[in-house]
């Protein structure tokens, strides 16, 4: 499992963390760079959304598939393919906006290879990372995807206006070949688990209490490793997995819509330029860096220390974290100013990403042997979140100007922000409801 210093896992964790930041620059780069370039051609918004949302179609339709490619083969070999192909794309597509069925097909390609990441990465914890660790382990690789929009949110407007738009697109092919190499040259499968070594690695699930009568197979004092068939009526009956489910969707809601629509609030709502935000542009994806590894060092602090049990654990900063950013949502359209506009959305997306530490470590804790699998089907609905609120989002902002709306005008933007809002309230209720911290899949 490596060196006692520097444990294997450890190595396994911060390299998941690199390639999540590097998926998320890609996202982000791709909003900045088409927006560039579709404002430059007289784009329309209904278009512009569209393409945007275009990523989350492929996106979707790899998620469980993608959990069931890691279940099989291994998420180790799975995620290195991904990245391979979705940086290929980026380097050979140009960036076009008049050439629509060419940036179509590419973004497809890129959110199917991309859609396999998450559920391979999960995967990955799944079998490296023992049960005490997995808040914080898990908070510290998803942190990487805002740490990463931080930094394209930071780099790329410079780097669209001093080189134009596909210069990011190269830009991005050239991080995703790195982190292949890193991961080809570093990664590795962890020891099995009937192996001496991975039991005295810490790999006890004691602190996963099991519900009604689900009990591992034990024999001669290890846990039996046999590949069971995966139980997907159980799954797809699950209460709790639909909890998860239902929190992923308004997560990433609230998270595409930001992340696609802010530049253009920014640039059409409050008329200022990215470029003359200077560094305060990238205060909202570091905002979220910040509070979801907080997020996970709490949740880790609670359930090790037995204050807390996993269920309240989880429901508690999942609740805290959703309700705080329902309200700074809603309040975003009425500050006019680009200081009060960063601060209303830094809140909403450092507290969503608070809220990570409860539903989105949650399936690990039901179903450690089934992680890939139901992040899957979660982030699937996440996904379906994103094709739904990117391209909603575009069309609001048409009929917005179709109704003689100044898009200036707070009213325009009302229902762009309210709903990711009314979402956060209704998602806490159901995971409040219907969530668990005890295993229920053996």
């Amino acid at each position: 499992m490596g060196s006692s210093r520097f444990p294997k896992r450890y190595l396994i964790v911060f390299l998941t963390f690199i390639c999540t930041s590097v998926c998320y620059i890609e996202r982000v780069g791709f909003s900045i760079a088409y927006t560039a370039a579709a404002d430059t051609a007289g784009v329309n918004q209904t278009s512009k959304g569209v393409i945007l949302s275009t990523f989350y179609y492929g996106y979707a339709c790899s998620q469980v598939p993608g959990g069931w490619a890691a279940q099989k083969i291994g998420g180790r070999r799975v995620l290195l393919l991904s990245f391979l192909l979705w940086s290929l794309t980026c380097a050979f597509v140009p960036l076009d906006p008049n050439r629509t069925m060419v940036l179509v097909i590419a973004r497809l390609l890129v959110g199917v290879a991309q859609g396999f990441i998450f559920p391979s990465i999960h995967t990955v914890l799944a079998q490296w990372v023992p049960p005490h660790e997995r808040s914080r382990s898990v908070s510290f690789t998803t942190s990487g995807m805002y740490l990463g929009a931080a930094t394209g949110m930071l780099i790329l407007p410079s780097l669209v206006k001093y080189k134009g738009p596909q210069s990011v697109f190269l830009a991005e092919a050239a991080l995703g070949a790195m982190w292949s190499l890193l991961w080809f040259s570093y990664a590795v499968d962890p020891p099995r688990s009937e192996h001496p070594k991975a039991t005295a690695s810490g790999f006890g699930e004691s602190l996963l209490p099991m519900r009604g009568s689900s009990k591992m197979k034990v024999e001669n004092g290890v846990h039996s490793t046999k590949n069971p068939t995966i139980p997907w009526k159980r799954i797809v009956m699950s209460l709790p997995v639909w909890a998860i489910v239902v929190n992923n969707f308004t997560f990433h809601y609230a998270l595409y819509v930001l992340m696609n629509w802010l530049p253009t609030y920014f640039k059409l709502g409050l008329e200022i330029s990215l470029q003359e935000m200077g560094s305060s542009k990238m205060m909202p994806y570091l905002n979220m860096f910040i509070f979801s590894n907080i997020g996970g060092v709490i949740a880790d602090h609670l359930v090790t220390r037995r204050i807390l049990s996993i269920t309240k654990t989880r429901k508690l900063l999942n609740t805290v974290g959703f309700i705080v950013a329902s309200l700074a949502l809603m309040a975003l359209p009425y500050f006019r100013t680009s200081g009060g506009a960063l601060f209303c959305s830094s809140v909403a997306l450092g507290f969503l990403a608070l809220g990570r530490a409860g539903f989105a470590v949650n399936h690990m804790d039901i179903a450690p042997r089934y992680a890939g699998i139901i992040m899957g089907v979660s982030n699937t609905a996440g996904t379906l979140a994103g094709i739904v609120g990117v391209d909603l989002t575009g069309r609001l902002l048409e009929a917005a100007k179709d109704a003689q709306l100044d898009l200036t005008s707070p009213e325009s933007w009302t229902a762009v922000f309210s709903i990711p809002g009314l979402l956060c309230i209704f998602s806490s209720f159901v995971f409040l409801a219907l969530s668990t911290g005890e295993r229920i899949f053996d």
